[in-house]
């Protein structure tokens, strides 16, 4: 194993999944060692450290190619969840899932709609969770924007 390679993937998997980064890694590799080896080294050890694009235009085109496929909402969730964390807005996720209806379909642009929606409603339930009772504003209903 190429470990300069490894450690480099490693850190740019953390700076763009943020404070999920290490548990991520670590689920990776209950999968399997090898497949987890290869997920760090290639996209982000090699990939994603590339001169060119800066992370927040590559998780963009990630989330696009997801959508494209129509097969990968898993991955699209947790894509979506790293494009937020690096400052892509929930309005241009939005953009972009309406833009791809045009090249991958309504059905895949309806699936990441729904995708998207439910990963903004884990996170509104995660920083509610997190607000102390007497800061907490009133229930109302969800929007899909902040």
């Amino acid at each position: 194993m190429n470990n300069d390679r490894y450690e480099r993937g490693a850190e740019k998997f953390k700076e763009i999944k943020g404070e999920n980064g290490e548990e991520a890694i670590e689920r990776l590799k209950e999968l399997d060692p090898d497949l987890a080896r290869y997920v760090i080294e290639f996209p982000f050890g090699d990939i994603y450290t590339r001169p060119g694009l800066d992370p927040k235009s590559r998780e963009i085109a990630t989330v696009a190619a997801l959508i494209a496929l129509g097969n990968a909402v898993p991955q699209l969730k947790v894509h979506i969840r790293s494009a937020l964390n690096l400052g892509v807005s929930r309005q241009e996720i939005i953009e972009v899932i309406i833009q791809m209806a045009v090249y991958a379909g309504f059905p895949a642009a309806l699936n990441a709609m729904r995708a998207a929606k439910e990963m903004f409603e884990e996170l509104d339930e995660k920083e509610e969770n997190q607000t102390p009772k007497n800061l907490k504003p009133k229930k109302v209903l969800p929007h899909l924007i902040k």
